[in-house]
């Protein structure tokens, strides 16, 4: 099976409590700690505040996966400040930044590096020595990732699941924390390379970068068009950002919670055991494992940014279209009908119990248990 980065902590979930009520067990993470976590947000959202205007959504999602070890995959037409939000992001967290322009002429060994011949000029004896490409930095920026061909897209596989590189015989770790933040643009796909679906599913979220609202974007006409300019200033370090990686796994999240995300997961894959009538119309290929898994980490940050220690069914429902919509391929006659993985996801959510009676009493959700 398939597992996120760092598998060997993947089963530290916690339990329901015995009886089968599926509340959390006393929680290893304390109010103290659901509170760092929560002020860690505050105090990046003020200080992207002086640059970013809105979009708080979209960088609460991008937090989240930053502090469940996941990448994001970043979706939007051209003048959002997609690419000014992670440059300023990652000079509040005081790491380093790298940005790679994805073009069709770029090589994977333009992305992760690669070998040079080097002579010492003393002994005259010559030597392989690795050049670390831009990929060595703690947050990387892949700009419009879909204008390169595969080959070049995979370069990244590698880092992204096993956070290294490797270069001829030699493996070269990367630094921790490791971010990696792609852009692409939905319009113009002229002499685009769609993304693999292998390659997407590294990524934790799809994330929608929509238009402002009137009065933000009145707000970034009156900053950007004057002699004013804000500075954002680091609020944690790599080690403090490390810290709160390993908090997070330590939020505790009841059966009844990773049941709710399993049921919907389970419903999009077609032709399976109580999935809806509708899923089997309009999906050509349902989610996979690491689904479910990203789905419960980003619920378990998502609950201390929002300072509580245990993980609610909101934060699943929250969650599910940034996991699921890029996992998600909607058949044909969807498609024709203009309707998307988002709006298979909603009716999905629409369609499941909430409560853990409710779903352990329904037929339909009794015989995707039993599969």
């Amino acid at each position: 099976m398939n597992q996120p980065e760092h598998s060997d902590h993947a089963q530290e979930t916690g339990n329901g409590q015995p009886g089968g009520t599926g509340s959390p067990v006393d929680s290893p993470v304390s109010e103290a700690d659901a509170g760092r976590l929560h002020e860690a947000r505050q105090r990046v959202l003020s200080e992207l505040g002086k640059i970013i205007v809105g979009q708080e959504h979209v960088i609460d999602e991008i937090l989240i996966c930053l502090f469940s070890r996941g990448h994001v995959l970043l979706e939007g037409v051209p003048g959002l400040a997609k690419t000014l939000m992670i440059s300023t992001l990652a000079k509040t967290l005081d790491l380093s930044f790298s940005r790679i322009q994805f073009t069709p002429d770029l090589m994977p060994a333009d992305v992760t590096g690669t070998e040079i011949i080097e002579e010492d000029r003393a002994s005259g004896h010559r030597e392989l020595r690795f050049m670390p490409g831009p990929l060595f930095a703690n947050i990387v920026l892949a700009d419009e990732i879909n204008r390169t061909p595969p080959k070049t897209q995979a370069s990244l596989l590698e880092a992204m699941q096993e956070r290294q590189v490797t270069a001829g015989r030699e493996r070269h770790m990367l630094d921790d924390p490791f971010f990696v933040l792609a852009t692409q643009n939905p319009i113009e796909q002229e002499g685009t390379y769609p993304l693999p679906e292998a390659q997407q599913d590294r990524f934790m979220f799809k994330i929608f970068v929509d238009y402002p609202s009137f009065d933000e974007e009145f707000e970034v006409a009156r900053r950007t068009t004057g002699t004013v300019t804000g500075t954002a200033e680091p609020v944690l370090t790599g080690e403090e950002i490390l810290r709160l990686q390993h908090l997070v796994r330590q939020v505790p999240v009841s059966d009844h919670v990773i049941r709710y995300a399993l049921s919907l997961v389970r419903q999009t894959r077609v032709g399976s055991e109580g999935v809806p009538d509708f899923v089997d119309d309009l999906v050509g290929w349902g989610a996979g494992p690491r689904a479910v898994q990203f789905m419960i980490l980003g619920g378990k940050a998502r609950a201390l940014l929002q300072g509580r220690h245990h993980v609610q069914v909101e934060d699943i429902q929250a969650l599910a279209p940034p996991v699921l919509r890029h996992r998600m391929v909607v058949n044909f006659a969807a498609e024709s009908e203009g309707i998307t993985s988002d709006d298979v996801i909603k009716r999905i959510i629409e369609a499941t119990p909430t409560t853990e009676d409710e779903l352990s009493r329904d037929a339909r959700f009794q015989k995707i248990f039993a599969t």
